[in-house]
């Protein structure tokens, strides 16, 4: 039975590209800092029909973007668990890259806490949570804090031309860099699902030790993957889809 409130936690927060009707798996994707569900419509098209994907859409962007930003990690967090609750029909997996992965290693927590253990998490272009630290990137004038974009891959320099596209992209991707750098790890019961650590080899908001360091927020098994290139990665490596879906079918049989 589909209630009114099931329709708008799945029409708020979850964007689903493709229909995979034989899945054994949901991998639900959470965007990095300036993100929306859209960044990760190829990996859906990609991981069909063995997987299926769900792209989380934060608030404040694309058809959200009337809706204020969350200002709070750890409440966004509860409230796509509590979405999530809601598509108990497959197993659940979560990708989470840069800021995503802090509120994915959140939603895990929030799930295994409602006796819904994740299949796995798998943390891309992310420090540890315990690692996480504010380097004031957010309190950058907008000059600076448009060039650290830049030089991360997360803003073209044709973005930066446009003042119309400036003006909506500037608060959201600021906001969002706001909470993430203002996040507090609390202490509390480790993971108990695989994680998979992901990072590029030249990715300085990443390093290698501080991503190996997700290990400490599992008892269940740790797999660290380093990749060529920088904090985006991922956008030029396919070999990130094939590692996601040969882990997938191999933890859901």
């Amino acid at each position: 039975m589909t209630t009114d409130r099931t329709v708008d936690l799945e029409d708020r927060w979850l964007r689903r590209f493709h229909r995979a009707e034989q899945a054994r798996v949901r991998l639900v994707c959470l965007p990095h800092a300036g993100g929306s569900a859209s960044y990760f419509f190829p990996l859906s098209h990609r991981l069909a029909p063995e997987a299926e994907v769900l792209a989380v859409q934060y608030p404040g962007r694309q058809d959200r973007h009337t809706e204020p930003l969350f200002g709070d990690l750890g409440e966004a967090a509860d409230r796509i668990a509590e979405a999530l609750l809601l598509w108990g029909d497959l197993p659940v997996a979560l990708f989470g890259h840069s800021m995503g992965a802090t509120i994915g290693f959140e939603v895990a927590r929030r799930l295994e806490a409602a006796g819904t253990v994740p299949v796995a998490l798998f943390a891309s272009g992310r420090r540890a949570p315990s690692r996480v630290r504010d380097e004031g990137i957010h309190r950058l004038a907008d000059r600076e804090f448009l060039a650290e974009m830049v030089s991360l891959g997360g803003a073209s320099e044709v973005l930066l031309k446009d003042p119309e596209m400036l003006r909506l992209y500037l608060p959201v991707v600021r906001g969002d860099y706001r909470t993430a750098e203002t996040y507090r790890y609390q202490e509390g019961p480790a993971l108990t699902c695989p994680v998979v650590g992901l990072t590029g080899d030249r990715d300085k908001q990443a390093e290698i030790e501080n991503v190996a360091a997700w290990a400490e927020h599992t008892t269940g098994p740790f797999e660290l993957e380093v990749f060529p290139g920088g904090h985006f990665y991922l956008n030029d490596a396919p070999a990130v889809t094939d590692l996601v879906r040969d882990r997938l079918l191999a933890l859901t049989g």
